[in-house]
């Protein structure tokens, strides 16, 4: 049984290096600007290049607890109190849920901030609907916005909030859109107030990768970067010759080792059902055939994976 746990827990480490550096990938501020020119109605028609100086700082990644009490942190600077995101170190309060990615956007008037969230889903989960999540991701944003982004009952300042979902192997490229609205169920009362503070955006991507048009640009985009299937050589073409994204030394890298990361996942979901299919009686020639492999490399799998009886 010790070997099946060392293999359990090192696919599951792999998986998680795999997470960790597909949210750093996507946290690059010019794959940041080519979703928001996609996403958020303000950057509609616009030129990604020119959206990344109004991304305010460094995004945040994996480190900003979504529990209520927890997303904000207080310190004291020149003897004022200072409200901010909690950015404590992702070992404290282990377990917790954070969001994936969380920044703010200057709007073009120079005076208004948007707070955006991107969350990354390899696929769409079974236990609950994505957007109820998503419906719970986006009030946070908003709830702890009190004492840091407006005080006391001054509603008039809270932000516009964005949380924007990528959800990998869809059945379908789409993208959808869900905001307040506001139904006149009687008479024609004209309630002050703002229906575009909260925003949700859903986006799937399917597994085929799709041509590059205006349609689906940010699809191919985010496919290409996010594929298992794809080489880092074939990802770093299509970022930089169809979207004119220079391949910096740490995005090569990231590109680099989530391909690494990726090829060892698969590996170990290949292993994982010839070994099912081993235990329940299958010929060494049938799985070899299936998995495109010899019968010498199916055995040496067993024998690797296996573990040793006393």
């Amino acid at each position: 049984m010790d070997t099946e746990i060392k293999n359990a827990v090192s696919a599951a480490d792999r998986k998680a290096q795999y997470d960790d550096r597909a949210k750093r990938l996507l946290g690059n501020k010019i794959i940041l600007a080519h979703i928001l020119v996609k996403t958020v109605d303000e950057f509609h028609g616009m030129n990604p290049k020119d959206v990344v100086p109004y991304i305010e700082g460094e995004p945040l990644i994996g480190i900003v607890p979504v529990e209520p009490g927890l997303t904000n942190a207080e310190r004291k600077e020149n003897g004022q109190r200072i409200v901010g995101l909690n950015t404590e170190n992702a070992e404290i309060n282990e377990g917790l849920l954070r969001f994936d990615i969380i920044f703010y956007v200057r709007m073009k008037d120079g005076v208004s901030q948007v707070i955006i969230n991107v969350e990354m889903q390899k696929d769409e989960p079974t236990g609950y609907p994505i957007l109820n999540r998503a419906v719970f991701y986006v009030s946070r944003l908003v709830s702890s916005q009190k004492e840091r982004d407006f005080v006391n009952t001054n509603y008039n300042d809270i932000r516009r909030v964005f949380s924007i979902w990528i959800c990998m192997g869809t059945e379908e490229n789409c993208m959808d859109y869900i905001h307040l609205s506001d139904d006149k169920l009687i008479g024609d009362y004209p309630w002050k107030g703002r229906l575009d503070l909260l925003n949700i955006v859903l986006i799937g991507i399917a597994n085929e990768l799709p041509e590059h048009d205006d349609k689906y640009e940010l699809h191919r985009l985010l496919g290409a970067l996010l594929s298992k299937q794809l080489t880092s050589d074939e990802k770093l073409n299509i970022i930089e010759t169809e979207y004119d994204i220079p391949a910096e030394d740490r995005l090569r890298e990231d590109v680099k080792v989530m391909c690494n990361l990726s090829q060892g996942i698969i590996d170990d979901e290949d292993e994982k059902i010839i070994l099912n299919m081993h235990r329940e009686g299958d010929s060494l020639e049938k799985i070899a055939r299936i998995f495109g492999k010899s019968a010498e490399e199916v055995q040496a799998i067993i024998e690797r994976k296996e573990p040793v009886m006393a």
